[in-house]
């Protein structure tokens, strides 16, 4: 299903192992979207943080800050649509703020955190549609362990069911944008074509009216 003339941002979103880059990957070839991916591979930082996450959680939420809205910049420039991989809203209002309450971050580096990225929104807006992958603690740890990065494999249980509180508090409370939630969980869209059908057919009605709401 080629959709290009239509321009819009949509944002996958979920916590670590959630299936984030599987479905942007799947639904930008799906519907002709140009995808854009988290600097995770190629990300100075993230292995020493997973080592010393005290020390370098500053270093490293501000190069992801960086890395994202330089892809925001150039996404409100492309002629066609974007699909990302993680949002920069998940990256403040999840990850930057499960880092500043288990006390990770000094009082300082917050605030002056929280202060750039607050003139950051005043030229970002909102993605046009954010899918939000919802997944137990058990079903992200299952994921991680069979991509076998080294540096995810030492991950605290702790620390993904702080992350998977603050996504649930973001995606009720914080977020005031167009939210879509799926239940990982129960599904297997990258296997199952009958799955992927059920989340494509919910986009078609939320982006373009093609079906009658449930």
């Amino acid at each position: 299903m080629q959709t290009k003339s239509i321009v819009m941002h949509i944002v996958i979103a979920g916590n670590i192992g959630s299936g984030k880059s599987t479905l942007t990957r799947m639904l930008a070839k799906h519907y002709g979207w140009t995808p854009r991916f988290e600097s995770v591979d190629h990300n100075p930082y993230l292995e020493d943080y997973y080592r010393d996450i005290h020390r370098w959680s500053f270093n490293l939420e501000v190069y992801f800050l960086k890395e994202r809205f330089r892809d925001l910049l150039q996404i409100s420039q492309s002629a066609g649509t974007i699909i990302q991989d993680r949002s920069i809203f998940e990256g403040v209002y999840v990850f930057m703020a499960n880092n500043k309450a288990m006390g990770h971050l000094s009082d300082r580096d917050y605030d002056t955190y929280m202060e750039l990225f607050e003139q950051m929104l005043t030229v970002v807006k909102l993605p046009d549609l954010m899918i939000y992958l919802r997944a137990s603690v058990a079903h992200l740890v299952g994921n991680i362990q069979k991509r076998g990065r080294d540096y995810e494999q030492t991950m605290q249980l702790e620390y993904l069911e702080n992350l998977n509180n603050r996504y649930e508090d973001f995606i009720t409370r914080q977020y005031k944008g167009r939210v879509m939630i799926v239940e990982k969980d129960d599904i297997d869209f990258e296997n199952n074509p009958a799955d992927f059908a059920r989340i494509t057919t919910r986009i078609d009605r939320l982006l373009f009216g093609l079906f009658p709401s449930e």
